[in-house]
């Protein structure tokens, strides 16, 4: 800005040239210049006070919109939360139907260093290494001594590890709060827990996370605030559980067997009792997961849910119950098992050369495949299609844990005349376990469809009809006559009535073109007491081999059905089911004389 002198030189000059005083020019430009001061200060608080009008009306606006936004929302409870962390690592415990602790939370700590404040860098990499056998000495002390102003060390230590760090005395080497997930009974139920770890991570705190079973599946839940005071209660029974798995375990060592599955299910419910798969691993060190080889040879795999296998004559009780529903055949009913049956170039044999014909009742007991294939023909594949997807054949089992929904029965491409009698008798579709043992409770509670769950339901309702309660009862009738003078004969259980089915398949080759003659996977599928049915109990053996004999045996007769048996003689006073006696028919009790 040019400023204009209060006593201009030229002006000054020509006033007094011409008399006149020179003061009033002075006078007259001190005047011009307040009253340009003055008009500037105006301006400029006019200016701030529009400034301050408009940010009243802008914070007025806010709150005015933020009242309009929270009025026109839903309501909702606040969530507590720890002030000052961004990570919230609480997580609900997760325990059985009795409330016993499967998972639950332990207060440890973490271990990191930072180089830069180290003193000794070299004994305090010596004495981590001998405290920590993992580590290596060279790597430590390359970190220690190099530009990383940050390290983790170890995620989570003992009481015992901790204070041995803690002795060394070396200020680099610090602890960080940390809480882990604990799985109290080690191995016990590992594939249906699965197990945790940590998300994001912070010096102060770690997000713990699910990372398989019903960890992940209910990882929202459980690493909610709101609940996390709330356990997760489960439909195992952990003394059920225990039993179940000594057994099986033990089974599959004498049966030298590559691995088992076991399922314990209520029929009506559909509650899963007891679920196992071996071999097992201890979610509190899980191992990673294989990079190579076949997925089913490693502990992580659960053979229950995502083991999806041909389970051989177990079917024949899917094909009898439907074509004794549609009226096809009663259990008396004559069917042709002329051995062998030719479908074009195949041939369908039956393990034992049965004669011409047998009944109903007879195909189940004797295990017939002819005798059942002839009962599929009249059924036609695609009432046997609908029928088997009424059972939840045809989708991946609804069970609470993640890998379940990942495993999808494979089914033939073209369900030809051919796939609708290998189907029958359970080859050409392949399923699991779980979906196996919850269609065997269909058919055993009566005719209702169980769909198996992990929870504990105790108001569970039933499930649509897929079967009569009198053909129910007809097929509850035949799986009993298999123990009693089937198949099945080394699954009786003295005061418990016994009922099942076996099914022995062989194994498909890994790269396709047929399959092996000597490896098998052998499934009994069982309920027990027959003839007021509360349990089902589903035992599978992967490549198992009877030695006790002078041949080796491999079907399920001689391998799945005593491991069940046993698994039954254990569990069943555990849950309450009292033996007693099996009530006779009224065709065979007679009056006897005095």
């Amino acid at each position: 800005m040019i400023r204009t002198p209060l006593r201009p030189l030229a002006r000054i000059l020509d006033a007094r040239n011409r008399g006149e005083n020179p003061d009033a020019i002075e006078r007259e430009n001190i005047r011009l210049r307040h009253e340009d001061m003055r008009d500037r200060a105006r301006r400029r608080a006019e200016g701030r006070l529009l400034v301050l009008a408009v940010m009243f009306f802008l914070a007025f606006g806010v709150v005015g919109g933020r009242m309009a936004v929270l009025a026109s929302s839903e309501p909702g409870e606040p969530r507590t939360s720890v002030a000052g962390a961004q990570i919230q690592a609480q997580r609900a415990d997760i325990v059985d139907r009795e409330g016993r602790i499967l998972a639950t939370n332990f207060d440890t700590h973490s271990l990191y260093a930072q180089p830069q404040q180290m003193v000794d860098p070299e004994t305090a990499a010596e004495k981590l290494a001998a405290i920590f056998p993992d580590l290596d000495h060279d790597d430590l002390l390359k970190d220690f001594t190099g530009k990383r102003k940050f390290l983790w060390i170890k995620r989570k230590l003992s009481p015992e590890q901790k204070q041995a760090v803690h002795d060394i005395g070396e200020p680099g080497l610090l602890f960080g709060p940390r809480e882990m997930r604990l799985y109290p009974n080690g191995r016990l139920a590992a594939h249906v827990l699965g197990g945790a770890g940590f998300g994001r991570e912070g010096v102060h705190a770690a997000e713990v996370i699910g990372v398989a079973g019903i960890e992940r599946f209910f990882d929202e839940r459980l690493r909610d605030p709101a609940h996390a005071h709330e356990p997760l209660t489960l439909s195992l029974d952990l003394s059920v559980q225990a039993a179940m798995e000594r057994v099986l375990y033990g089974g599959m060592k004498i049966m030298n067997a590559k691995g088992a599955a076991g399922i314990l299910m209520d029929v009506h419910s559909g509650e899963v009792v007891a679920v196992a798969s071996l071999p097992d691993f201890d979610p509190n060190d899980r191992p990673a997961p294989p990079v190579s080889g076949s997925p089913g040879d490693n502990p992580l795999f659960n053979r229950a849910v995502q083991g999806v296998y041909e389970l051989g004559s177990t079917f024949k009780v899917f094909a009898v119950a439907q074509a004794i529903e549609l009226g096809l055949v009663s259990p008396d009913t004559m069917v042709d098992t002329t051995s062998p049956m030719t479908w074009g170039r195949f041939k369908i044999r039956d393990f034992h050369n049965y004669g011409p014909e047998l009944s109903v009742s007879k195909v189940i007991v004797k295990s017939s495949n002819v005798g059942t294939a002839r009962m599929a023909m009249e059924i036609g594949g695609t009432r046997q299609r609908a029928f088997l997807d009424q059972l939840g054949f045809m989708e991946p089992s609804p069970l609470e844990i993640s890998e379940a929904s990942r495993s999808k029965p494979l089914l033939p491409k073209n369900w030809s005349e051919l796939s609708t009698m290998t189907i029958s008798y359970g080859h050409g579709l392949s399923t699991t376990p779980m979906h196996l043992a919850a269609a065997y409770a269909t058919i055993a509670n009566g005719g209702r469809r169980v769909t198996p769950t992990l929870l504990r339901t105790p108001d569970a309702q039933p499930g649509e009809r897929v079967i009569s309660t009198q053909t129910s009862a007809a097929m509850r009738k035949m799986m009993r006559e298999v123990v009693t003078d089937g198949t099945a004969s080394l699954g009786e259980v003295a005061g418990y009535a016994v009922g099942g089915k076996t099914g022995t398949a062989d194994k498909p080759r890994e790269n396709g073109g047929g399959y092996h003659k000597d490896k098998v996977i052998a499934t009994f599928a069982s309920m027990f007491p027959a003839h007021d049915p509360q349990y089902v109990l589903v035992v599978t053996l992967d490549e198992p081999v009877e030695t006790s004999g002078d041949e080796p045996r491999r079907t399920a007769g001689w391998t799945a059905v005593p491991i069940a048996a046993e698994i039954i003689r254990r569990v069943a006073p555990l849950m309450g089911v009292r033996p007693e006696i099996e009530p006779a028919e009224l065709a065979v009790i007679r009056q006897t004389t005095n």
